[in-house]
């Protein structure tokens, strides 16, 4: 990770500075406005990824998935469930440049959340396995959101 340059460095982390900010404010819009076209986003315990098995929680591995995840939240499941506010801490942990334009980043996340009663809790943490592709407006090629468990305390409407 040394041998990244403090522009590039600065890129990875704006892109996922969008990142999270679009999903703490409830900006769907903004989410998907982090992803490239072609773009993709998992959501996978770590267990399932341990024995190879291809369950997710989330797997939108297209952009027009992830168009449809925006409309599902937004507009199919509005109203249908109990809404509730989320905090993320990442860090990043490794990454490495594998192409002019693309670069493979590893960092570890937690999402608080609190729910309509004002009780907060860790809804999950695990690491993001992500390439972003630099430019202008850093964006994410593919993210994978792998949870340290395949039990979280409740629900998950917005992607992690």
């Amino acid at each position: 990770m040394s041998g990244l340059s403090p522009e590039v460095l600065n890129q990875l982390d704006q892109a996922q500075i969008r990142y999270i900010a679009a999903l703490d404010n409830r900006d769907m819009q903004g989410w998907l406005g982090s992803f490239d076209n072609p773009g993709s986003y998992i959501c996978i315990a770590a267990e399932n990824v341990e024995h190879d098995l291809p369950l997710a929680l989330m797997m939108d591995d297209c952009y027009e998935r992830l168009q449809d995840r925006v409309t599902y939240v937004t507009q199919v499941w509005a109203g249908t469930f109990e809404d509730y506010q989320t905090r993320h801490f990442v860090q990043r942990i490794s990454a490495e440049q594998t192409a002019d334009n693309l670069c493979k980043v590893v960092s570890n996340f937690t999402v608080i959340y609190t729910a309509g009663q004002g009780a907060s809790g860790i809804l999950v943490a695990g690491r993001y396995e992500d390439e972003i592709v630099l430019g202008a407006e850093p964006k994410f090629r593919s993210k994978k959101a792998v949870m340290d468990t395949n039990v979280a305390p409740r629900y998950i409407v917005y992607p992690v």
